[in-house]
């Protein structure tokens, strides 16, 4: 979070449950988190500064289930879709990505934990509480982390689907897919669908 900016309700209650440290300015670490309560927020780290989310309202969740079992449906045999997975960066960088496409064996050997050298893809799925995170906190992260394909999905306003792919250190402008259209992606392979898909019209 940066300075002067004001946490949202839900990080405010979250942050007031966090455990008591010793030194209270120090960066929070990875280490600190794991002895943080199971409370159901999602705690991530940006180097070293604490990002407190809810839990996922229902439309979020839907939006999510859907794209894994599209990317589930479509991804070759030795890949696996996986979604709100660990990845750690450093010590003091730790996100928490909707969605994850990763190798199978990197599956087979994490235990807790992935690297960012074991996600082809992370999807982040934008809410009222997360959409500065998403828009502009997550894809520098994830570039700095060497991530190579980003997506980010929009409800409102939309639905469509920003896609960057990793140029050199940074990703390049997001290709915007907008519903109505089906759009083919090839990385990390290929799948089609429509952006609507993914939000239950009904």
């Amino acid at each position: 979070m940066g300075e002067g900016e004001t946490p949202d309700t839900e990080q405010v209650t979250a942050l007031a449950i966090e455990p008591t440290r010793a030194d209270p300015d120090a960066p929070f670490t990875v280490d600190d988190l794991l002895e943080f309560p199971d409370d159901g927020h999602r705690y991530e780290l940006f180097n070293g500064s604490l990002l407190v989310s809810p839990a996922p309202t229902p439309p979020h969740q839907d939006a999510i289930f859907v794209l894994q079992m599209i990317l589930h449906q479509a991804k070759p045999p030795h890949l696996k879709v996986f979604s709100t997975v660990n990845v750690r960066a450093s010590d003091i960088d730790f996100y928490i990505p909707d969605l994850v496409v990763v190798p199978k064996i990197a599956a087979r050997n994490t235990k807790l934990m992935f690297r960012p050298s074991d996600v082809l893809l992370a999807v982040e799925v934008v809410s009222p509480s997360t959409k500065s995170t998403d828009r502009r906190l997550k894809p520098e992260a994830y570039a700095a982390a060497g991530i190579p394909s980003y997506w980010r999905f929009e409800s409102s306003p939309g639905p469509e689907l920003h896609v960057y792919e990793l140029d050199g250190g940074a990703y390049s402008e997001p290709s915007v897919h907008k519903a109505g259209t089906t759009v083919t992606l090839s990385a990390p392979y290929t799948v089609s669908f429509d952006p609507a898909d993914l939000i239950d019209a009904d």
